[in-house]
Formats: structure tokens, sequence, C-alpha cells
């Protein structure tokens, strides 16, 4: 009774009036922007991952004592996002959705890139200092001081802000990466779920004590190398079952506008179910609109919101259209997307066809690593949260992240724990996670929608200063608050 409400209000939620608002938003930015991800993607790049090698964009790397580099930040936002859903969530998809999925999530990426990079520009805008000299920013952040503030409607920010924070918060409630973990390692291993939850629970726990500092530095030693075997292991797979190439790209735009037919162990799916998978999936992949990142973006020492934003659009992309695209080709060549598996047991079988049982192992260790970031990565978010709830409040605010330290590992016990006794799998847990979403994706678009000229505002600055596009008017102010 439960599992059937549960899919039904998920299927509700992600019906078709909520994907034509989220895809419709989508759109209005990607033309506001002029298109900017697509026409300045070399730009993106080379102000982003390529400025790790140039040293006359040192920026990118260095920080101020008290503060998180733009690459630091990077690493946390991508290690919070690159986190299971790439193993298990987007073949969920592909399994409950069909093949079709596949072509809404990049569809979702492609337009996610500008979102991602409108939200983080907007937190580090409205970004305050604490006493510690720690930058904090974030979609609460520009809420209340730019539709609150600048835009003089108060009532509307104070709801806005406080639906957004508790969707935030029932993602909180909802547990995490923990479940993937703990199904890859009984499927490869025979380790008992809930001991595995409870495991990773207590490490979870020893990274978080330190707080952010200790994040970002497990981030950036871990995130580079994590992305890096995925990707080089995914793309051998589809190497060696190359001739199913092109069938693989068949399914996905054959199936992602029409009904899906039955094919081997899959069950089929009706266009809505196809496309809400898709952007559902992406946006846990990917968390462009979803409003998380911005939080630990607002952290980074930066020298221009849009700046920052380039590196929100980048994640993205390495996010979804590199890494999870890379999954699901993985488990489309190799056939076993329609062997009637959810969730990372479809990974596990498609590595597990090439490598035999070191892909067993490698997916195993992947899986814990990008647990961890995910996991690792959420809690700066809530930190920053916190950071805004009480920043007038410095003892308070200290004794509510110590709180935080010690419950945050508990969700993932509890969830793991109930679905395991009840006798449910993957596509209960997914479910749960796609209702967590609404709320903070739905209010958080809400917010960018009504601050949109403020982006604008900042896109056409960055344009003039960086690209030479317009001219520089000396008297904007890059960031709002003059103190950052």
């Amino acid at each position: 009774m439960l599992y059937n409400i549960i899919i039904n209000t998920n299927s509700f939620l992600w019906g078709w009036p909520f994907m034509i608002f989220i895809i419709s938003i989508g759109c209005y930015f990607m033309l506001l922007s002029r298109f900017f991800p697509v026409l300045h993607f070399y730009h993106i790049i080379n102000q982003t991952i390529f400025s790790l090698w140039d040293d006359k964009s040192k920026e990118n790397y260095k920080k101020r004592k008290g503060t998180i580099s733009p690459f630091e930040s990077a690493c946390i936002a991508i290690g919070g996002a690159v986190g299971c859903t790439s193993i298990g969530g987007v073949v969920t998809a592909i399994a409950t959705g069909g093949p079709g999925a596949v072509f809404w999530m990049w569809l979702w990426a492609l337009l996610g890139m500008v979102i991602k990079c409108a939200e983080t520009a907007l937190g580090c805008y409205y970004r305050y200092k604490n006493e510690k000299g720690e930058y904090y920013g974030g979609s609460v952040y520009f809420i209340s001081d730019g539709i609150g503030g600048d835009l003089h409607f108060p009532r509307i920010a104070k709801y806005l802000a406080l639906l957004f924070s508790f969707g935030f918060v029932a993602q909180f409630l909802g547990g995490s990466q923990v479940f993937t973990i703990a199904e890859i390692l009984n499927r490869s291993f025979g380790f008992d779920m809930i001991t595995v939850t409870i495991i990773y629970s207590l490490a979870l726990f020893y990274i978080i004590f330190k707080g952010v500092p200790r994040i970002a530095s497990f981030a950036v030693r871990v995130v580079p190398f994590m992305c890096i075997v995925f990707i080089l292991a995914g793309l051998i797979i589809i190497a060696v079952n190359h001739q199913n190439i092109s069938y693989a790209f068949y399914l996905i735009f054959s199936s992602a506008f029409n009904d899906s037919a039955p094919i081997g162990g899959f069950t089929g799916a009706v266009l809505s179910q196809t496309i809400a998978d898709g952007v559902a999936r992406s946006i846990n992949s990917n968390e462009a609109g979803q409003g998380s990142s911005p939080l630990i973006y607002g952290s980074a020492d930066t020298v221009h919101p849009i700046r920052q934003g380039l590196w929100g659009s980048f994640d993205v992309f390495i996010n979804t259209i590199v890494i999870s695209t890379i999954t699901v080709l993985v488990v489309l060549v190799t056939g076993v997307w329609n062997s009637g598996q959810f969730g990372a047991t479809l990974t596990i079988m498609a590595y597990e066809s090439v490598y035999g049982y070191s892909g067993v192992v490698l997916i195993g260790i992947v899986a814990i690593l990008f647990g961890l970031t995910t996991t690792t990565g959420w809690f700066t978010y809530y930190v920053s949260v916190i950071q805004y709830v009480f920043k007038d409040y410095p003892k308070i605010r200290d004794r509510v992240i110590l709180i935080l330290k010690f419950a945050y590992p508990i969700p993932n016990i509890g969830i793991v724990s109930s679905i395991i006794l009840t006798g449910n799998g993957p596509d209960l847990f997914w479910a749960l996670v796609n209702i967590t979403l609404v709320l903070p994706v739905g209010f958080n678009l809400c917010a960018l929608f009504i601050l949109r000229n403020k982006f604008r505002e900042l896109l056409g600055d960055y344009k003039a200063r960086y690209l030479g596009i317009g001219k520089v008017n000396p008297d904007f102010k890059i960031f709002r608050n003059t103190s950052s």
C-alpha cells in the first residue's frame, strides 16, 4: 500500500505541468543569456578546468585566508553532484522510463548549464562574509536580499525562502547516497546493507567533523581521481562493444518522443514517464535548478559572480554530458538495460561483462568515493543555510552546526533500514528522491525567474569586462555587499 502511494505521488508530482514549467524556465534563461553556454563554451572550459594549468589565471586556485578557492568549491560541488546517481540513478531512469529518458536528461543538462550559471552567480552576488572571514551565499541569500531587499517583496521572499528551505531539508531527511552504496556492496560482495550503512555513517562523521576545510581538502584529493577512473573504465567498455553504439543512440532518439514499446525485460513507458525520469535524474545528477551547489559556490573567493557561474556550467557538463552519458551508454551497449533489474545492479552487470570480478570491485570502490564526496558536499550546503539563518547569532550558529554534525548521518541508517526491512528496492528509493526534489527545484526556479534581470546585468557586465562585448560600467557593483 505505502509503496503504491509513493510511486503514484511521484508520478503525479512529476507530471506534465511540472515538466513544462521546468523546461520552459530553462529555455527562457537560455534565450535570456543569448545561448551563452553554447556560443561561449570554449571560454567556459578555458576559464575553469584549463585555467588550472594557466599561470595567467591563478585566481582560480589561489585563495585568501578563511576562504576556499573557486577550484575547491567546484570540487565540492562536483563531488556533491557526481554521486551514486551517476552509477544507479541514471540507469534506473532507463529501466523505468526507457532509453528515451537519456534524451531528456541531455536536454536538461544543456539548459541546466545556464540555470546553474545563473543560480551560482546570484548566490555569489548576494553572499555574506562572517566574522571569521568565511564567505556564504546561495539560494536563501538571493531570495532574501534579492527578492525581499532589492525588489522590495519581503513577504514573497519570506514564503519562497521558507518553502525552499523546507524542501531542501526534506532531502536531508530522505537519506543520501548510502542506499546505492549498500546495494552495490551487497550485490558485489554479499555485505549486509544495514551494516554497510552504519560503517559508512561513521566514516562520514569523521570527514565532516572538522568542517568545510577538511571537506574541501578531501574533495580536491578524491574528485578528480574518481572522475578520471570512472570515465576511462566506461570508455573502455563502450569501445569493447563499439558495434552496439549506433543502436544505443537509435534507442535513445527513437523512444524520446513516443511511448516506449516493450523490449526484452523492459515493460515499456508512457512519454510523460520517459520525460519525467530523464529530467529528474538529470537534475539529481547535476543539481542544476536544485539550489544546492550555489550554497558552496557562494563560499568561493572569486573575482566575479559570473566567473564562479562558469564553474557551475562546467560541473553540469562534466556531471551529465560526460559521466552520466558514459554510464548510460555502458548499460545500453552491453544490453543489460532490459534485463529487468534496477539501480546500480545494472551498472555492475555492465562492468562485470567486460572486466569480470575486477569490474565489480571497481564499482564498489568508486561508489564509496562518489557517495562520500556527495554526502560531505551536501553537509556544506546545510552549513551554509545555517550560516544564513543564524548570521546574527554566532554562538547559536556554532551550536546548531555542532548538532548537525552528529545528526547528519542518522537519516542514512533510517532510510536504508526501512526500505530493506519492508522488502522494497531501488525503484522505491529513487521515487522518494524524486519527491523530495519537487519543492526545492520548483521554488528555486521561481526565485531565479523573479531575479532574471539581475542575472542579465551580471552577465552583461562580465561580457564587457572579460569578453570585450559591450562597454564596462565603472559604477556597476560586482557584489551587492561591499564587504565581500
